[in-house]
C-alpha cells in the first residue's frame, strides 16, 4: 500500500510539473487523472511557483503517520528528473559516425594486382628449343660437297688461257688471278667471280708497282677524291685504290683508319651525321688518351694566356676527348701544340677540315674570341676583292715603311691538313701545284723550286730576305706540321721576286704579292689576279660559314693579310702602348720575321687582325687606314 501511495503521489507531482501529461491521459482516456487530494485537481499546472508545490505538498500530511518523511524524499526526486535530456545526443551521434569508418577498407580489392599470369611465357620458350634442334643435320651433309669442289678447281690452270686476251701484261696478270680463286671456295657460281677479278688487277698492279716514279702524275687524280672535307661530302670510289699505299707511309696513329675510308667510303654518312658517327667512333688509343689528360693537367696548372686555356675547360675536354674525325684526328692533333707550347696565343690547329665541325665546342668560341664576336651563328660574306685601284701608295716618301705584302691562305680541295697528310700525297700535291704554277703568264711568270733541290746557302738566302719559309718552328713542330720534311715543299716565285707562293708551309698554299716601299695598291692588284688565275686550275676548300678553311683558325674566312714592315721608333720605345694603338684599328704587331719572333733594327711587321666576317676588300681597307694613322701619330711624337 505505502508503494502504490508513494507511485501515485510521484505521478501527482509529475502531473503538476509537466501539465502536457495531463492533455496526453485525457486524450487517451477521455478521463483526468484521479486525485486524492481535491485541492490538487483545481491548482492550474501552469504556475510555476515554488509556494504552490509546499502547499501540495503540506496537504497530505494529515493521511498517515509517515507523511513527515515522505516529503523529504520527495525533494530528491526533481533531481534524477533532470538525467533524461542527457541521454538523447549521446545515443544519437555516436551511431552516425560508426557506419562511415568502413570507408577506409574499399582499397582492400586494388591491392591484389594479378601478375601472375607472367608465368605463363615459360612454356612457350619449352617448345621453341626442339624446333630449333631440327636443322642440326642439315649442315652435315653440305660439308661434304664443299671440299671436293675447290680442291678439284685451282689445281686445273684451264681458265688461264681465257684471262689473257684483254690483257696487255699477261705474266702480271696469271699468278695475280690463282690468289683470289683459292678464296671463294664457298661459292657455286666460280664462273661470274673469275670474269670479274682479272680487271682490278690489271689496272691496280702497275699502279702498285710504279706508284713511286713511273705513276707520279696519274696519282693527284685518282687520289684527288680519296680524302673528304665537310663541304665536299663525298669521296668517289676510283679514288679509293691508291689511299692504302699512302697510308702505309705514314706513321702517325690516327692514320691506321685512313685506308678503310678511302676504300669504303662511309664518310657521307659520317659527314651528314657527325653527332651519330662520333658516338660510335670513340677507339681513342689508350696511349693518347694518356697524354691528353697528362697534357689537359699541366696547361691547367700553367699560368698560359693561351685562348687554348681559356676556353678548354674540365667540360670541354671530357665531352671532345673521345672522338674522332673521319681522318681519325683527335682532341690531342688538334691541342697539343698548346699543351707543349704554353706561351701560344691561340694553341690550337685543325689537322683537318672536319675537326671544325667535330670538336666545335671548342674551335667556335676560340674563333669568336679571335676574330672580335663571329659567333656560331654567324656566316662569312661571299668573296670580294672590291675596286684593286681603290688603294694607293701608303707611305709616298718611303720613311717609314720599308715594304708591303698580302697574302692569303688556300686549302686545296680534297686534301686534309699537313698533320694527316702522307709523304706521298705530299709529293702530289706538289707535283700538282708546280704544274699549275708553270702556266702562269705575263708578270706572275716565274719557277718552281722545291726545297728537295735546293741549296742550303740559296735557301738562307730566301728565308733572310723573307721569301722562303723555315722547316717550323716549335709551334708549327708540336702540331705535326712539319713531317715529312722537306719532301714536298716548295716555292714559286716571278722573275722579280714580287710573286711567291709557298707549298706545303703551314697551309697547303700560301699565295704572296710583295715588294719594296709602300704602294699598297700595286701589290694587293698582284695578289687578286695571282689568286683568280690559280683558283681556276686548282679548287680550294671552302666553307659557307666559315670561308676558307685553313690550317689555324685565326686564317679562317678572307685568310687575307696585309702587313707593311714599318719603322716606328718613338712609338716602338714603349711596346705596350704601340699594341695599344694598333688595337684600336683592329692592326696585329708582330716580329719582324713574323709571329714569335723579335723587331731587328726597330722594324715591326703590323698587319690586319681581322679575317672572318668581312670581305677581302673590307680587311685590306682596315689594314690601310689603320697604317695611315700610326703615320700620323709617330710623326706627331
Amino acid at each position: 500500500m505505502f508503494g502504490l501511495w508513494y507511485f501515485s503521489l510521484a505521478l501527482e507531482e509529475i502531473r503538476k510539473r509537466f501539465g502536457f501529461i495531463n492533455r496526453i491521459f485525457i486524450f487517451f482516456t477521455g478521463n483526468d487523472i484521479p486525485s486524492n487530494n481535491p485541492a490538487l485537481t483545481d491548482t492550474p499546472p501552469e504556475q510555476p511557483c515554488e509556494e504552490s508545490e509546499q502547499k501540495a505538498q503540506v496537504d497530505p500530511k494529515p493521511t498517515t503517520n509517515d507523511s513527515a518523511t515522505k516529503p523529504s524524499g520527495v525533494e530528491d526526486l526533481p533531481k534524477p528528473v533532470e538525467e533524461p535530456p542527457k541521454p538523447v545526443p549521446v545515443p544519437v551521434q555516436p551511431k552516425v559516425e560508426a557506419p562511415v569508418k568502413p570507408a577506409p577498407p574499399k582499397p582492400a580489392p586494388v591491392a591484389p594486382v594479378e601478375t601472375k599470369p607472367a608465368e605463363v611465357p615459360k612454356p612457350i620458350v619449352e617448345p621453341a628449343k626442339p624446333k630449333v634442334e631440327v636443322p642440326a643435320p642439315v649442315p652435315a651433309p653440305v660439308v661434304k660437297p664443299e671440299p671436293v669442289i675447290p680442291k678439284e678447281q685451282p689445281k686445273p690452270v684451264s681458265p688461264a688461257p681465257k684471262v689473257p686476251e684483254p690483257a696487255t701484261n699477261g705474266h702480271q696478270t696469271k699468278p695475280a688471278v690463282p690468289e683470289p680463286s683459292a678464296k671463294p671456295a664457298a661459292p657455286t657460281s666460280d664462273a661470274a667471280v673469275r670474269p670479274l677479278k682479272p680487271t682490278p688487277v690489271t689496272e691496280d698492279g702497275p699502279m702498285a708497282a710504279s706508284a713511286a716514279k713511273a705513276a707520279a702524275v696519274e696519282l693527284p687524280a685518282s687520289n684527288e677524291d680519296s680524302f673528304i672535307i665537310v663541304e665536299q661530302q663525298k669521296p668517289k670510289g676510283p679514288a679509293a685504290a691508291p689511299t692504302p699505299a699512302s697510308v702505309r707511309n705514314s706513321t702517325m696513329d690516327f692514320l691506321r683508319a685512313e685506308g678503310g675510308r678511302g676504300t669504303s667510303a662511309p664518310a657521307p654518312a659520317q659527314v651528314a651525321t657527325p653527332a651519330t658517327r662520333n658516338k660510335s667512333d670513340t677507339m681513342v688509343d689508350a696511349a693518347v688518351m694518356e697524354k691528353m689528360e697528362a697534357g689537359f693537367a699541366k696547361l691547367a696548372a700553367s699560368d698560359s694566356k693561351s685562348l687554348l686555356k681559356k676556353y678548354l675547360t674540365k667540360e670541354v675536354f671530357d665531352a671532345l676527348k673521345n672522338k674522332k674525325t673521319s681522318f681519325g684526328s683527335t682532341l690531342l692533333d688538334c691541342v697539343q701544340s698548346g699543351f707543349e707550347n704554353p706561351d701560344s696565343g691561340v694553341g690550337i690547329y685543325a689537322p683537318d677540315a672536319e675537326a671544325y665541325t667535330v670538336f666545335a665546342d671548342l674551335f667556335d668560341p676560340i674563333i669568336e674570341d679571335y676574330h672580335m664576336g663571329f659567333k656560331k651563328t654567324d656566316k662569312h660574306p661571299a668573296s670580294d676583292f672590291g675596286d684593286v685601284s681603290t688603294f694607293g701608295n701608303v707611305d709616298p716618301t718611303g720613311e717609314f715603311v720599308v715594304s708591303t705584302r698580302v697574302r692569303c691562305g688556300r686549302s686545296m680541295e680534297g686534301y686534309p691538313f699537313n698533320p694527316c697528310l702522307t709523304e706521298a700525297q705530299y709529293k702530289e700535291m706538289e707535283a700538282k701545284v708546280s704544274s699549275t704554277l708553270s702556266g702562269l703568264e705575263g708578270e706572275l711568270k716565274g719557277k718552281f723550286y722545291p726545297l728537295t733541290g735546293m741549296e742550303k746557302s740559296v735557301q738562307q738566302q730566301l728565308i733572310d730576305d723573307h721569301f722562303l719559309f723555315k722547316e717550323g718552328d716549335r709551334f708549327l713542330q708540336a702540331a705535326n706540321a712539319c713531317r715529312y720534311w722537306p719532301s714536298g715543299r716548295g716555292i714559286y716565285h716571278n722573275d722579280n721576286k714580287t710573286f711567291l707562293v709557298w707549298c706545303n708551309e703551314e697551309d697547303h698554299l700560301r699565295i704572296i704579292s710583295m715588294q719594296m716601299g709602300g704602294d699598297l695598291g700595286q701589290v694587293y692588284r698582284r695578289l687578286v689576279t695571282a689568286v683568280n688565275e690559280i683558283e681556276k686550275r686548282v679548287p680550294f676548300s671552302h666553307n659557307d660559314r666559315l670561308g676558307f678553311l685553313t690550317f689555324c683558325p685565326t686564317n679562317l674566312g678572307t685568310t687575307i693579310r696585309a702587313s707593311v714592315h714599318i719603322k716606328v721608333p718613338k712609338m716602338a720605345k714603349d711596346y705596350a702602348k704601340l699594341e695599344e694603338v694598333a688595337g684600336k684599328y683592329n692592326l696585329q704587331v708582330r716580329g719582324t720575321r713574323g709571329e714569335h719572333s723579335e723587331a731587328e733594327g726597330g722594324i715591326y711587321d703590323i698587319s690586319n687582325k681581322r679575317r672572318m666576317g668581312l670581305t677581302e676588300y673590307q680587311a685590306v681597307k682596315e689594314m690601310y687606314d689603320g697604317i695611315s694613322e700610326l703615320i700620323k701619330i709617330e710623326k706627331s711624337l
